[in-house]
């Protein structure tokens, strides 16, 4: 189960960081345009356009890389009160409620928004020459895939906190304790049986960790 869930957040997160390099990229087309604009005097009528898609797909492919992280924004005034247990029942009822069937939703909805789009050839109406609009809306429901099956993720995560009273590791704590075992796996200067003992004392502070921030949130509540 455990594998599984990483294994999400490794594609979530491969995603997520690939697609943040359109931020480079709109990044020197804005200055070009401003450079065209201003200096050439020979602005591009589609390129507000064409900016407005590249953002848009940034924003859209980011969401399932931020799901993994826990990073949407939350009203945690109360939330982080909460016994684990208590928190992932909540969560729980959200996601069954109002994630799902509103991810569904858009996912459905914007499947036949890009199929309509395609049959079309549709393109940016700005100018006789405006960029093609089909591949940015097809980006709803591919974007829409992928933040369900993190979703999917994040509901058994809720479930195995509500069996264990802790939540499940995510990609980022595990990834801290890689880094620590390829460290002193490569060290020259630590024998076989302290780099064991080094590596199950981290494994022993992380879960204390867990613990204690479960904990807190039982003796506040």
């Amino acid at each position: 189960m455990q594998k599984a869930l990483l294994f999400i957040d490794r594609v979530s997160t491969f995603v997520g960081q690939a697609f943040s390099w359109l931020i480079v990229i709109l990044t020197f087309f804005v200055s070009w345009e401003v450079f065209a604009r201003y200096a050439l005097d020979a602005p591009h009528a589609w390129a507000f356009d064409a900016m407005a898609m590249m953002y848009g797909t940034l924003f859209m492919m980011a969401g399932a890389y931020t799901l993994s992280k826990n990073g949407h924004v939350r009203g945690d005034v109360l939330y982080g009160f909460f016994r684990p247990r208590t928190q992932a029942t909540l969560d729980l009822i959200l996601y069954i409620i109002f994630f799902i069937p509103g991810v569904i939703a858009l996912t459905y909805a914007g499947y036949f928004y890009a199929a309509e789009s395609w049959a079309i050839n549709e393109h940016s109406n700005v100018t006789a020459d405006g960029p093609p609009v089909y591949p940015f809306k097809t980006i709803i429901p591919i974007a829409g895939i992928l933040v369900l099956i993190q979703g999917l993720a994040e509901i058994l995560r809720c479930v195995v906190c509500l069996k264990t009273g802790a939540w499940p590791e995510r990609l980022k704590d595990a990834e801290e304790i890689d880094v620590i075992e390829q460290q002193l796996a490569g060290s020259t200067l630590v024998d076989a049986e302290t780099r064991k003992e080094a590596i199950e004392r981290a494994h022993d502070i992380d879960e204390a960790a867990h613990q204690r921030i479960g904990s807190r949130g039982s003796e506040r509540t």
